[in-house]
């Protein structure tokens, strides 16, 4: 499969997911983009247009470790859990970016349920 159709079919499962993938200022949406090098997550009150918290694998304290990138989402996944939690988020909707459930993004939702979120 070429770049541009593993591309668009990324698109079309996250479009169809955020149908029905809505955060609020009770249940923010806790969003996910992985590129191959990083991973991002960003808690986003939809309603308002707010960023309430954030956390990628670019910062100076997210290091690979034995796990690699899977234990980097993990730590990315703590990181935006525990700055949601100073902000007052005990509850999140997740939004998985149209990328399948399972390894870095499996990891990050882990990591982010450890840091005390309930998706």
């Amino acid at each position: 499969m070429d770049a541009k159709k593993k591309r668009g079919a990324r698109d079309r499962r996250h479009d169809r997911l955020r149908k029905k993938v809505i955060g609020d200022a009770v249940r923010p949406r806790l969003a996910v983009y992985r590129s191959n090098a990083g991973i991002y997550a960003q808690v986003i009150d939809d309603s308002a247009g707010h960023t309430l918290a954030a956390a990628s694998s670019l910062e100076s304290g997210v290091t690979r470790g034995d796990d690699g990138k899977v234990g980097m989402s993990k730590a990315v996944g703590k990181l935006v859990g525990e700055r949601a939690r100073v902000a007052g988020i005990d509850q999140v909707v997740f939004d998985r970016g149209g990328n399948r459930y399972t390894g870095r993004v499996a990891a990050l939702a882990d990591g982010a349920r450890e840091a005390g979120l309930q998706f």
